[in-house]
């Protein structure tokens, strides 16, 4: 405790450094009486509940509306009659070249199970593990 000395407390000085910052405070401080929303900030909208009776009244059809959102849903080729973009090109003649027959083996090749092969699908299947061999 050599190092320490006792400081002594001088009032005066107290109390002009405490009435600085009273007065620095009151400088910055300002009363908000008006509130708003903050437009910076994204706003989470609130549903509505299914039960209440002033939310479900019956509203009258508007019928350029549904026209509009039937039009929306419909696919390219119903809505337009030639290509629109260079996408719509890859897929707007989409009616096959070739006539799928499935009895045609030239194009279909199809998985045939003979004798054989049925006896050693059912060895695999009932755990026989020499696939590789």
């Amino acid at each position: 405790m050599a190092g320490r000395q006792k400081v002594i407390v001088d009032e005066v000085h107290q109390n002009q450094i405490l009435r600085e910052l009273y007065l620095k405070e009151l400088r910055t401080q300002k009363l908000y009486t008006q509130y708003h929303v903050n437009p910076l900030r994204k706003v989470h909208t609130i549903t509505r509940k299914p039960m209440s009776w002033h939310d479900n009244l019956e509203e009258p059809e508007d019928d350029r509306f549904l026209n509009l959102i039937h039009h929306a849903s419909q696919g390219p080729r119903m809505k337009y009659s030639e290509t629109q973009t260079e996408s719509h090109e890859i897929g707007w003649d989409s009616d096959p070249l070739v006539n799928p027959e499935r009895n045609d083996n030239r194009l279909n090749h199809f998985r045939v199970y003979k004798d054989i092969t049925l006896y050693k699908a059912k060895m695999w299947s009932l755990g026989e593990d020499d696939r590789h061999k």
